[in-house]
């Protein structure tokens, strides 16, 4: 064992390097060390994942000194790795056929037969060295050398729930479907996620998994197996409610976000532009991690099925009510019938409907945030769902309802914000971040809420060798071969194969959350105490706390 490096990965998170490379001795380690920090349940700590090789550690900067949660932090990591040794699974998988479409390339690669193949495939223990890439994802390792096979040049747009892949010496199954790249050699009907279970993840960082070969058709319908309930089916009921009448380009119910689950591969989720829905949330007496929607670029109508207080946070989408227009962070009385409406882009991106009581959907992990990848919270809104809103709130630990709140700056057509460096600073040459911070970018068409992809004109210079997979962080600006940065954002994967060059500072994400494809974004490095500053000025303009 190495001795620990901590980097700073942004103003809320460190990663704890434990070693190099993919060692399953530095891996017990690393689990460990993770289970350690879980069970102390040190105060401000949100979520704790261990990787191949380290421990990333998130906190809340106002709850948290550094300092001091890096020394709780090494002293933490002795002991050996003897907690790094889990459960053993067996999964039963039925090979080739359209369940493994690329088993017989594997086995032409490889010199081998596929029934070769799946021998090899199925005569080992794998260890789970981390879970990641997707909700329940566990990267596995110690594939025989003899069926190593790359990942596909180009990846695929979908692979089906259940699969199971090979890439390089790691094997692994698919919990969703989702792009992806890795050769499919299988299927399995086993559920490696299921969010109604505890844990949500089936293998856990330490575990150890075996693939059971059955005859084709043994598994009954893979469909079936992975087929979810309509997560939205028991709101209709509800007698506080709004329906969605024209749903737009992309409206979710979000809240503040899903913490303690990233060690399964959760993401936070959550708000993009969370100052601007804390203050919807508190002009009409909501507490904060009250549930709103999130509406993208207007073309929005929703009707009120009660009677109750509203108010709409973020950008400006030309809000009205009943035709009325409607001010930013005001809170409005509306009676059962209105509708409210989003239409042409002002200024931002995002806008936020707050209703007293709140949306009140069936929270999944603590929160009602929806992940599109994972399912969790629900799924893009469509025109005719209805969603319960919650009792009517008079106050409480957010305070009285708000008149109207300040009108928060939103950027025009782009804007400029602050960076610290790394967490894998040691990945580009010493120009690199200046030049990141020298180039306007554009927001691409390809952005979403898991990242923007960034255009600019000089890509970034970069070791191009392949780094093994580590945490990621919400803000971090990944670097992929190309050069062109990727900025992570609320719905990120929670690992990732990228090294990160900066990471924005916390109290500048709600800004970066108001972008739009085609809007620019430039970056300023600036200090951690550069960063507390910041967050400490934005929560004194609101209330809140990021």
């Amino acid at each position: 064992m190495t001795i620990p490096r901590i980097r700073d990965a942004g103003d809320s998170a460190v990663i704890v390097e434990l070693g190099h490379g993919i060692d399953p001795v530095v891996n017990a380690h690393a689990v460990a060390m993770a289970t350690r920090l879980r069970a102390a349940v040190l105060a401000g700590v949100r979520d704790v994942i261990p990787t191949f090789r380290s421990v990333a550690v998130f906190f809340d900067p106002h709850r948290v000194d550094l300092d001091d949660l890096k020394a709780r932090v090494l002293a933490m990591q002795g002991g050996g790795g003897e907690a790094g040794e889990g459960h053993a699974l067996d999964v039963p998988v039925e090979y080739g056929g359209e369940a493994g479409p690329d088993l017989e390339a594997v086995a032409a690669a490889s010199g081998l037969s596929a029934a070769d193949v799946i021998a090899r495939h199925t005569a080992r223990d794998y260890r789970v060295f981390m879970v990641g890439f997707l909700p329940g994802f566990a990267y596995l390792g110690g594939v025989d050398p003899s069926i190593a096979a790359p990942r596909h040049a180009s990846p695929r747009l979908r692979v089906a729930p259940g699969s199971v892949g090979i890439a390089g010496q790691q094997t692994g199954v698919y919990p969703q479907a989702s792009p992806g790249g890795w050769q499919i050699i299988g299927r399995t009907t086993t559920r490696f996620f299921d969010p109604g279970r505890t844990p949500s993840s089936l293998a856990a960082p330490g575990d150890r998994v075996r693939f059971v070969a059955v005859p084709r058709g043994t598994l009954g319908s893979f469909d079936a197996a992975f087929a979810d309930a309509e997560p939205l089916a028991a709101a209709s009921e509800s007698r506080r409610a709004v329906t969605i009448v024209r749903p737009g380009l992309m409206t979710t119910v979000q809240d503040r976000g899903r913490w303690g689950s990233q060690h399964d591969g959760v993401p936070g989720s959550g708000a993009m532009d969370r100052a601007s829905m804390d203050d919807a949330n508190r002009a009409v007496g909501n507490a904060p991690a009250a549930a709103t929607l999130e509406v993208t670029l207007g073309g929005v109508d929703v009707r009120l099925e009660h009677a109750g207080a509203l108010a709409v946070g973020g950008a400006d989408l030309s809000a009205t009510l009943d035709g009325q227009p409607l001010a930013a962070g005001a809170r409005v009385e509306h009676g059962a019938g209105g509708v409210v409406s989003f239409g042409a882009r002002r200024q931002g991106a995002r806008a936020y409907l707050a209703l007293d009581g709140g949306i009140a959907v069936a929270p999944s992990l603590g929160s009602r945030a929806t992940d599109l990848t994972s399912g969790l919270g629900g799924r893009r809104l469509r025109a005719g769902d209805r969603l319960p809103v919650g009792e009517e709130r008079r106050g409480g630990p957010s305070g009285p309802p708000a008149a109207q709140t300040a009108a928060r700056p939103l950027p025009a057509g782009g804007a400029r914000v602050r960076v610290m460096p790394g967490p894998h600073s040691e990945w580009f040459p010493s120009e690199a971040l200046d030049r990141l911070c020298r180039t306007r970018y554009e927001v691409t068409p390809e952005s979403n809420r898991m990242g923007y992809r960034l255009r600019g004109a000089e890509p970034l210079p970069r070791d191009p060798r392949e780094m093994i997979s580590d945490a990621t962080v919400e803000g971090g600006l990944q670097v992929p071969p190309s050069g062109q940065p990727i900025l992570l954002m609320a719905d990120r994967q929670v690992t990732g194969g990228y090294p990160i060059i900066a990471t924005v500072i916390t109290a500048d994400l709600p800004v970066v959350g108001q972008l739009a494809p085609g809007d620019w974004i430039e970056f300023n490095a600036c200090t951690r105490a550069d960063a507390l500053a910041a967050l400490a000025r934005l929560d004194a303009s609101s209330g809140s706390r990021a």
